[in-house]
């Protein structure tokens, strides 16, 4: 086991052996100590400030001296109008297109100011109603009729009964018809419960982080009225190469400790050229502004380069020396680019030879990749 992934359990010994631990549960010790020096003012129901909470997302250095990790990269501004809205009765729906970090900011602002991140709907192009509103003990219900007792409550009202934040995914993948249920919840605080002639009124604290992506396939447009209810935050992608490669070699150590892959990610040439593929295909230029070349279908976000740099750590774990090489990232590579197997082949391969070749650096990766399209 290395230095890092032992350290990384004495500090949170409740995530030993956990896949994913919950944002709450793996930076306890960052939110306990933010909350012990925070003594500004708190909306109703927050565990933190707004400042703090600010603070736990971006990173830095508390008075003490405990450092606070940054869990989200790019603008200041972005994250305190997040958490601004989230103040008010307004709701948040961070927008923007695959891999800018939305559910990862959801998660990280629920765990904050709720001191939980589990109250969670997942959006489908089969999510039902009543997953944003409640369901029924189908059992109980035939035996008893409605009641009470029959009803089971979920994440929203869940949410609205203890004064806490409630995170719905993937907004615009479920259905416009399901999507205004929410209209009600979010402009009268309340969820009718007509069977039960009751409703359940929302309590201080209650808000709603919802995130969507409307640069996808199959997407359903919000309704005017329901858009008019969030305050919309756009997540861009990276700015700049070095704030994008930074956020991978963060996001990757920390997926290696928690899978225990012995490999070597101290160099960071790897990842630099994994990013610097995923710019350019994705802006359609050479960094050096030289050379136009064609995208291909895939959104090649930071997520998708974060994904080839971890299965190219697993590949040098398990089949190599332990050390991340060009031939560890190359299916990675080629397997995020080419999604359509005719056009983004073509685009590929002429990246290949146009860009890739005749960098002098780069030789190592272009072999890997053309052994291994000759493999194919």
């Amino acid at each position: 086991m290395t230095d890092a992934q032992t350290e990384s359990m004495a500090v949170n010994p409740g995530t030993s052996g956990i896949l994913r631990a919950h944002a709450e549960d793996e930076y306890a010790h960052e939110l306990a100590a933010l909350a012990a020096v925070d003594d500004r003012p708190r909306p109703p129901s927050w565990r933190l400030s707004p400042w703090a909470v600010a603070t736990y997302i971006l990173g830095g250095e508390l008075p003490d001296g405990t450092p606070i990790s940054p869990k989200y990269f790019g603008s200041a501004r972005l994250v305190e109008v997040a958490v601004a809205s989230l103040a008010t009765d307004r709701a948040l729906l961070l927008l923007g297109v695959p891999g800018t970090a939305k559910t990862w900011m959801g998660e990280h602002l629920a765990a904050a100011i709720s001191g939980s991140s589990t109250l969670v709907v997942q959006g489908t192009a089969g999510t039902p109603e009543e997953a944003l509103r409640y369901g029924w003990n189908y059992a109980r219900l035939l035996a008893e009729g409605p009641s009470r007792a029959a009803l089971v409550a979920g994440p929203v009202m869940r949410a609205m009964q203890a004064g806490s934040l409630v995170r719905i995914e993937e907004l615009t993948r479920i259905p416009s018809d399901v999507q205004d249920s929410l209209i009600t919840i979010l402009s009268e605080k309340t969820l009718p419960i007509p069977e039960l002639n009751e409703e359940v009124q929302a309590r201080r604290g209650f808000n709603v982080i919802a995130t969507a992506n409307s640069h996808d396939k199959g997407v359903n447009e919000l309704s005017s009225a329901l858009r008019r209810r969030f305050n919309t935050v756009v997540l861009p992608l990276p700015d700049t190469l070095e704030q994008e490669v930074e956020i991978v070699q963060t996001r990757v150590r920390s997926l290696g400790a928690a899978l225990e892959l012995p490999a070597d990610l101290a160099a960071l040439s790897e990842i630099r050229r994994v990013v610097t593929v995923m710019r350019e295909l994705r802006a359609g230029m050479t960094q050096d502004a030289r050379t136009t070349i064609k995208s291909p279908s895939a959104t090649l976000s930071t997520a998708e380069a974060i994904s080839v740099m971890t299965n190219g750590l697993a590949l040098a774990a398990h089949f190599g020396d332990g050390r991340v090489r060009a031939e560890d990232v190359a299916a990675g590579l080629v397997g995020a680019v080419v999604k359509d197997p005719v056009q983004d082949r073509v685009v590929w391969q002429e990246y290949l030879e146009t860009v890739v070749r005749n960098r002098p650096d780069w030789k190592d990766l272009y072999r890997a990749c053309r052994d291994l399209d000759g493999a194919r």
